[in-house]
């Protein structure tokens, strides 16, 4: 292990035991002190949140977003990522009233039907709020939860990432390494009944399908909609967002399969599909989605590069 990855692995462990033992309005100040720190010091993660956000809002608003509008969302949007983060190191501790007490779940009915039919279902949300509490919720309510880890590195903090989610009641398996490619393992598991879910607004693989998101063109796992034609599983989105101190969540109604079309066109229009529910969840909340990364597959224009500068703090 390098010297990075060793302190990158003692840092999140020191942060998993100390922040619970803080009182949580402690604890609450000191990460959005931490989220206004990041925001002015305007790291790549930053400046890349400012290009995916005015994507985001120049599409909502049909126009550019003004520099103190997308200040705005990017601010708002590290202090949500502060907040994930800080929820994550005390979920472990909540007591599972809490747990239940601090999600809403809209149309919770598609999930528990499906359940209770025997069928296997199939959640794909986007990197927004709480996933992590959505799933702690699903436990909680005695759903068989599955879902896969993107190997991190250093494998110490791959490792304590799991047995985290496995604590919470998850059964988590690794996007790779394992002794089944994952896709098999998940089409038993829905065979099976149990709940499957998956982060699905980027694609890890460079094999995605190529969608339509926000204008622009990017890549979406094909999973949840392979699984779905593999198993008769319905395909739910769900959509997330902080409501002040409840995680809302709403499961959007199930992607149709398309009676016409060979393998590879059944699968490009439903990815297109959950494309299209996660996009409406992001535009009504868009300082919830934690992106960070590059998206869209066009090159940035020159104009885009002025973006990667905040405006003037408001």
């Amino acid at each position: 292990m390098s010297a990075k990855d060793a302190l990158t692995a003692s840092a999140y462990t020191a942060c998993w035991r100390a922040i619970r033992a803080l009182p949580a309005p402690a604890a609450r100040g000191i990460f959005r002190l931490g989220a206004d720190y990041a925001w002015r010091r305007n790291g790549g993660s930053v400046q890349r949140l400012r290009r995916n956000l005015a994507r985001v809002l120049g599409h909502n608003l049909g126009a550019p977003p003004g520099p103190g509008h997308l200040e705005d969302a990017v601010r708002a949007g590290m202090r949500s990522y502060a907040r994930y983060w800080l929820e994550a190191f005390r979920l472990p501790s909540l007591p599972t009233r809490a747990v239940l007490d601090g999600m809403v779940l809209e149309n919770s009915e598609l999930l528990f039907d499906a359940v209770a039919a025997g069928r296997g279902v199939i959640g794909a949300l986007p990197h927004s709020a709480n996933w992590d509490h959505a799933g702690a919720w699903a436990c909680a309510q005695d759903l068989p939860l599955t879902t896969v880890a993107e190997r991190l590195k250093p494998e110490s903090l791959y490792r304590r990432f799991v047995a985290y989610r496995e604590g919470l009641g998850m059964e988590i398996l690794p996007t790779s390494g394992g002794a089944q490619p994952p896709l098999d393992i998940l089409t038993s598991r829905l065979e099976q009944g149990r709940v499957v879910v998956l982060l699905a607004d980027r694609d890890l693989s460079s094999r995605g399908i190529e969608v339509n998101f926000f204008g622009g063109r990017t890549r979406m796992p094909a999973g949840p909609a392979l699984l779905a034609l593999r198993t008769g599983a319905p395909l739910l989105v769900v959509s997330l967002w902080y409501d002040d101190k409840i995680l809302r969540a709403r499961i959007h109604p199930a992607v149709g399969v398309p009676s016409q079309g060979n393998t590879r066109e059944k699968l490009s229009a439903m990815t297109q599909a959950m494309a299209d529910e996660f996009a409406h969840g992001i535009a009504a909340h868009p300082q919830d989605w934690h992106m960070m990364q590059r998206l869209w597959l066009e090159r940035e224009r020159a104009a885009a590069a002025d973006i990667s500068s905040p405006g003037s703090p408001a």
